[in-house]
């Protein structure tokens, strides 16, 4: 049976924005809408949905040797003696009954089992006539579950219990309370002689069982084409919706049937059939990575500029989902035109869920590296990120970033660098290949006024990653730079630089700096204002003395020199920041300032002895 589910993969956002790329584009910000795309659901077997405590008797008495008295009292106690003697298969002893005490033959249990019940789930085709005989009308009598014995026959797989039912005229097209009829369940089997004789006795080949499923959609998803011929000659409509507007082909198409789908084309079946959300074949058939079904649509006609109600493609779905050979295949019989007017490009799916293969064939088929996203939904992020490098970077797709970036993507389109993105995930690796591509290391962040390197206060705690950006450049002298000097800074209280929903500079509760593109504070928070924030203070001493590693000499502002102060085991930072700095350091700090940022990416490449190169790599 069908279900809803969404095509949406990871989140797209860091920090607070949890949407993700498709809720953007397709629902907008507190859309309530449904999903896009749907799946088959499979309901339990009416078998393992039977009571337990049946099934538990029959085991038990089944196994457990019959010599004993006091088991057969027992069991006569616990189910009766017309239930007892069917399950033995004593034909006379039934028979006896009948005659002797015919309403035996009508006592329920606790689910609503009768005799007649227990007869057709136990295959004893002779006691289940003689109990039609002594009660003729009881033949459609349902359990507490709704099943009729005609339907656990079915279940049973007893095909003389079924004829015999039939021919007492039971009823086949009597559904239970799950809304399964015994057509829709000898198809679920794969049982054809079943199917067949409950279409000889006028079983409704196009009834509705749950969520508008019928025995057509229940054959074509196990590929039983046998069956489907039988249905389809008994009258079965060639594209019965279900609940979604699911037809067999979509489901065929969605299970990577391709015998069923094939046989359902050749009978006349629309390809191009949409569900309720717009969903097609093809989009099914390309969700889930069936090459086979793909080819076959396209080859039959499927348009692949059908979009959904939400505006995606084939296209997009195979992209999102990272079947590169689909996305190949799909590439030539999609409309430019179509992708330019979609409110995302595939790239963009594949890069947000970090689709290396598929990104790479759509680049190497002409897709647009730096392509942006439509401003109406890039507004719809605090970032205002637009280009399929930022989302590959926000979602930890290094490998996605790196394929992007060799085809050339732009590190300067999106408003925040996707440097600071990638720092504040905290991704080494990421940072030192957005920094070999030339990412500039000492920017800023459009809502956050700062005097020293936003990516600074992006590492929090992350030494190593501070120290990546400082060996590549970062401007680590100006974190020393502060407006008080030495005189006394205004209280905490005081300082512009607060949490969320406060005035001033506006840090997330974590005291990291949000990436957003609001406007910015009229003052500029200075590093030693950062760092005596609470949750970062605790860490001040190992920062501080990371960055002294990286300047000539730098003089300590009172707020800094506090917090030093503030633990004993940082005072050794403290006179690191007050004595002379060795010559041997003041060098190379002089080197590395001369070299300049950019060249310093060069350094392992110069002619230069081993140790030398290691000394001006800080490695020594």
């Amino acid at each position: 049976m069908w279900m809803r589910n969404t095509v949406s993969g990871s989140s797209l956002v860091h920090e607070e924005d949890s949407r993700t790329l498709l809720d953007v584009c397709v629902f907008g910000l507190d859309s309530k809408s449904p999903p896009v795309m749907i799946t088959v659901g499979r309901s339990m077997s009416l078998y393992q949905r039977l009571s337990n405590d049946i099934k538990d008797r029959l085991s038990v008495y089944s196994l457990s040797p019959r010599t004993s008295a006091d088991w057969t009292e027992n069991l006569l106690w616990d189910v009766g003696p017309a239930v007892f003697a069917i399950r033995r298969g004593d034909v006379k002893a039934v028979n006896d009954l009948a005659t002797s005490a015919p309403l035996s033959l009508l006592r329920e249990n606790k689910d609503g089992w009768i005799p007649l019940h227990d007869a057709a789930f136990s295959g004893q085709a002779e006691c289940l006539e003689i109990i039609l005989r002594a009660h003729p009308a009881s033949v459609d009598k349902r359990t507490l579950q709704e099943q009729t014995a005609l339907l656990l026959a079915v279940s049973s797989e007893h095909l003389s219990c079924v004829q015999c039912l039939l021919d007492a005229g039971a009823d086949p097209d009597i559904s239970s309370k799950n809304k399964e009829t015994p057509l829709y369940k000898a198809c679920e089997l794969d049982n054809m002689d079943m199917v067949s004789c409950l279409l000889s006795h006028g079983a409704t080949v196009n009834q509705r069982c749950g969520q508008g499923w019928t025995a057509l959609h229940e054959a074509v998803s196990r590929n039983n084409t046998d069956i489907c011929e039988v249905l389809i000659r008994a009258g079965a409509a060639i594209n019965p919706p279900n609940t979604y507007s699911v037809t067999p082909l979509i489901v065929a198409a969605q299970r990577g049937q391709t015998g069923a789908l094939c046989y359902l084309i050749g009978k006349g079946a629309d390809v191009n059939m949409q569900t309720c959300d717009g969903v097609t074949a093809l989009h099914e058939a390309s969700k889930n990575g069936h090459k086979e079904s793909v080819a076959l649509l396209l080859t039959k006609h499927a348009d692949a500029n059908k979009p959904t109600n939400s505006g995606l493609l084939p296209l997009h779905i195979a992209a999102q989902f990272g079947h590169h050979e689909v996305v190949s295949m799909l590439v030539s019989a999609t409309s430019r035109a179509r992708l330019r007017h979609s409110c995302v490009s595939p790239l963009h799916l594949a890069a947000e869920h970090n689709r290396h293969a598929v990104a790479a064939v759509l680049l190497k088929t002409g897709a647009d590296v730096n392509a942006t996203l439509a401003h109406s939904h890039s507004v719809r992020y605090a970032d205002r990120r637009a280009t399929a490098l930022y989302f590959a970077v926000a979602n930890g797709g290094t490998r996605t970033a790196e394929v992007l970036l060799n085809a050339g993507a732009d590190l300067s389109l999106d408003p925040v660098s996707p440097l600071l993105m990638a720092v504040q995930r905290g991704c080494v690796s990421t940072v030192s290949l957005l920094l070999e591509k030339g990412a500039h290391v000492n920017t800023g962040i459009p809502s956050c006024a700062t005097t020293f390197p936003a990516a600074v206060a992006l590492c929090m705690s992350n030494l190593s990653l501070l120290k990546c950006l400082l060996d590549n450049g970062c401007d680590a002298l100006s974190c020393f730079a502060c407006t008080y000097g030495c005189a006394p800074h205004p209280s905490t209280g005081a300082s512009h630089v607060t949490t969320v929903g406060g005035n001033g500079l506006s840090l997330q509760n974590d005291s990291t700096l949000p990436l957003s593109c609001s406007e910015p504070p009229k003052k500029a928070t200075q590093f030693c204002e950062w760092i005596s924030t609470p949750v970062i203070s605790k860490w001040a001493g190992p920062i501080i003395d990371l960055l002294l590693e990286h300047v000539g000499h730098a003089q300590l502002c009172s707020r800094l020199t506090e917090l030093l102060d503030s633990r004993e085991e940082w005072l050794a930072v403290k006179r690191k920041s007050l004595s002379p700095r060795p010559l041997l350091h003041l060098c190379r700090f002089r080197i590395r300032s001369q070299m300049g940022r950019h060249r310093l990416k060069s350094l392992t490449t110069l002619p230069l002895p081993d140790r030398l190169i290691r000394y001006l790599s800080l490695a020594d």
